[in-house]
């Protein structure tokens, strides 16, 4: 008799002996084992059913594992984790590979902090600027201004190892703030900011000689010379204000610099440098929004370090700067201006010890610029940019009306030759311009002492007037060669003649405005002397008076 048998196998086993050949009880015998054996089959996949409810059961009423950061490998099969703002030196279970295991990873911790599986990565979480990138792979990250601590060091998860990660770009943190675990490359600040500029010679810059010889002494030559400075004690100037009349050249002027100095600078250096033209208008950059305008200066200023430590010719061009940086309120009422202007001058005074950085302010309003700005050692020096005079005048016409531009055959036949007749071209529109007659008449001002004094067209001549009187008969000559395609046309005198009265009937030049005070800053007239001003030209104008419209 087997043992291992049941007392129902047994009990079968007996019938089937006492039945001999008796077929009947044989028949019954065999019914038996059948249903024995699908008793028995029923029983193990009960049993089988009975341990997995069980072992689920089990697994459901587990406390619930812990997401912890793994940061590194210790000796004796222990590695560092971090949960929250604690470290762990805590064991891994024997059925984690140990070795699969990198710097960043997210892990399964169990009650006693043992590393118990691996979990899934995360999506989410914080975003932060890296200031650096340190030689050994740790990153700076955080607030690079002046006075807001530095930042602080976090280090690369494994999935970083490879990247190349720079200043300005950003980067997501880990649950715990130590570990930077996804890169968000920096976006090419081109696309709002930096502007590719052409090479713009200084000869490009009609009409400006003076200007153009200041900006040379003040930061060019320090460029040039940095040793005959440094024997002197001379730092160089970091930052200049253009300001005057709009239209007069002033972005061109910067352009200018910025394409100039990197030559000078290559020179220097000795390898080619490229220059980096941060364009930046002041009232693009205001906001509404508290903090935000803040926000933009220092990535303004993050972005030209960065830009710098590459060994980019770094030249911020601000235009309009009396937007942002206007003189600060002493009212009770908040003005942006009052958190604005600090910040500007804590981010200039960082950029004191970088050589390749220029600050180029520009204004037609100085006087609303708050003083600390402009005061010594952050804007040294202030340049003029005045309207171009008579000669001034015919260096800007003759660089619009270049060779490239076609004149009219007629003009050609009269003078001899296109070269000559460009010339003529010029002389004719500046005699137009210059006339002082009754229909050239633009503006009386009459001022306090009873001295009445009229303004002329000529008076009120800038680069740009200049730019879109050739423009004006640019379109002239265009509408000519459609209407007449089996003809050669260029521009003409009459072309330029009507340009400039279009020009001057249409007042395009003067601020929109209704204040006095605007209308004599852009013809550089100061307003303490003047009683009002007086359109003569145009009857739809009123008279201006002190204060407002009369």
């Amino acid at each position: 008799m087997n043992p291992d048998q049941s007392p129902a196998e047994r009990l079968l086993e007996r019938i089937e002996q006492e039945s001999g050949d008796n077929p009947r009880l044989r028949a019954f015998a065999d019914a038996l084992r059948v249903e024995l054996e699908n008793l028995d089959r029923d029983r193990q996949e009960q049993a089988k059913t009975l341990a997995a409810y069980e072992e689920a059961y089990e697994k459901l009423t587990q406390p619930a594992n812990r997401i912890g950061v793994y940061l590194k490998p210790l000796p004796d099969g222990l590695a560092l984790v971090v949960l929250g703002d604690t470290e762990y030196v805590a064991m891994v279970d024997p059925n984690v590979d140990a070795n699969a295991l990198n710097p960043g990873d997210r892990v399964r911790l169990n009650d006693a902090y043992a590393v118990v599986g691996v979990a899934e990565p995360a999506v989410g979480g914080g975003l932060i600027k890296v200031i650096d990138a340190l030689a050994d792979g740790r990153l700076r990250v955080g607030d690079a201004a002046p006075g807001s601590g530095g930042g602080r060091l976090v280090q690369r998860a494994h999935a970083l190892d490879a990247y190349e990660i720079k200043g300005g770009d950003e980067v997501r943190l880990d649950a715990s703030g130590r570990l930077a675990v996804e890169l968000f490359p920096q976006k090419e600040a081109k696309d709002y900011w930096i502007e590719e500029i052409p090479e713009t010679p200084w000869s490009a810059v009609g009409g400006q000689q003076e200007a153009i010889r200041l900006v040379k002494e003040t930061i060019e030559l320090p460029l040039i010379h940095p040793e005959l400075f440094a024997r002197f004690d001379k730092k160089p100037v970091k930052g200049i204000l253009l300001y005057g009349p709009p239209g007069c050249g002033k972005t061109l002027l910067g352009k200018a610099i910025a394409s100039n100095l990197t030559k000078e600078y290559s020179k220097r250096v000795g390898h080619e440098v490229k220059e980096c033209f941060m364009h930046i208008s002041g009232p693009k950059i205001l906001n509404m929004w508290l903090g935000e305008t803040e926000r933009i200066v220092r990535e303004i200023f993050a972005a030209a370090r960065a830009k710098a430590k590459e060994g980019q010719l770094v030249v911020i061009f601000m235009d309009e700067a009396e937007s942002v940086l206007r003189t600060r309120s002493g009212g009770r009422y908040l003005n942006i201006s009052n958190t604005v202007v600090p910040q500007f001058c804590a981010e200039l005074d960082g950029m004191v010890e970088l050589e390749n950085v220029v600050l180029i302010l520009t204004s037609n309003r100085p006087d609303y610029i708050d003083p600390a700005v402009l005061r010594p050692e952050r804007i040294d020096r202030k340049v003029k940019v005045v309207r171009p005079d008579r000669a001034a005048s015919r260096d800007i016409l003759a660089i619009y009306l270049s060779d490239r531009l076609p004149v009219d055959p007629t003009e050609s036949e009269a003078h001899g030759g296109d070269e000559c007749a460009r010339t003529a071209l010029v002389e004719s529109t500046l005699a137009h311009l210059w006339r002082e007659q009754s229909e050239t008449q633009f503006l009386r001002i009459h001022k306090a002492n009873g001295i009445t004094e009229v303004l002329h067209w000529k008076d009120l001549v800038s680069g740009a007037l200049l730019k879109s009187v050739v423009d004006r008969a640019k379109d002239t000559a265009i509408r000519r060669a459609i209407s007449e395609p089996t003809a050669n046309h260029g521009i003409r005198e009459s072309d330029l003649h009507q340009a400039v009265e279009q020009e001057f009937r249409e007042n395009e030049i003067f601020p929109k405005s209704d204040t006095l005070e605007d209308w004599l800053k852009l013809i550089d007239v100061e307003p303490e002397n003047v009683v009002k001003v007086e359109p003569v030209t145009q009857d739809k104008f009123a008279r201006w008076r002190t204060g407002g419209v009369g």
